[in-house]
């Protein structure tokens, strides 16, 4: 249940969008999918995890399998190393529900890890939950498209401009900007870069 969720002070990464839904149901922290190798050529996820890192120590809960272990090594020579900090899950051999065959290596990943496994693994990074002043944005979609921020004419000028003010890359696609904004940024921040966005990209139009 979600009052039984542990909040930890750092974000966590994981493999796959499976290990995403099933660390969800355990922690209330954010945590991002890398998309497997893919991460490596997805420069909007890249930046996010660097500018993530400039702000604090990011988890990284990868399967305990060579594939986890290149991930996390290719990501020590992208983020500085000590805003890294490695979670492990034991090797166990086993097959997740979902899957019709074992892995590779014969072992679970961290969706298969039961959940006592992995709350042990992350309570010593648990710190009181956080109050809704110093959580994340939490901009919905549709309060994003409401704001100007997708799906009109100036939308893209509008989401270049914030992205300037919140200090992110400026070219991040509409989802990629609403998520960097949601795990980075808290609603005070986000509401005055709004105001300044709109205001300045508007001056823009008129000159």
């Amino acid at each position: 249940m979600a009052e039984n969720r542990l909040c930890l002070k750092y974000p966590v990464l994981v493999e796959g969008k499976y290990d995403k839904i099933r660390l969800s149901n355990i922690i209330s922290s954010p945590v991002i999918a890398l998309g497997g190798f893919s991460v490596f050529n997805d420069s909007e996820k890249l930046a996010l995890i660097r500018q993530m890192s400039l702000k604090k120590c990011i988890i990284i809960l990868t399967d305990s399998d060579s594939a986890g272990m290149i991930i996390r090594n290719k990501l020590k020579g992208m983020v500085e190393k000590d805003k890294l900090i490695n979670v492990y899950v034991p090797r166990i051999k086993g097959r997740e529900k979902r899957k019709n065959r074992d892995s590779k290596e014969g072992i679970l990943g961290v969706e298969g890890i039961e959940d006592s496994i992995i709350r042990s693994l992350l309570q010593r990074f648990c710190t009181d939950c956080p109050d809704t002043a110093q959580m994340g944005a939490q901009i919905t979609k549709a309060e994003f498209f409401s704001d100007g921020f997708s799906g009109r004419n100036d939308a893209s000028g509008n989401r270049r401009m914030l992205a300037k003010e919140l200090s992110l890359p400026e070219n991040m696609t509409s989802g990629a900007l609403l998520e960097a904004i949601n795990l980075l940024v808290t609603r005070a921040e986000y509401e005055s870069a709004k105001r300044s966005a709109l205001s300045n990209n508007s001056k823009e139009g008129i000159l």
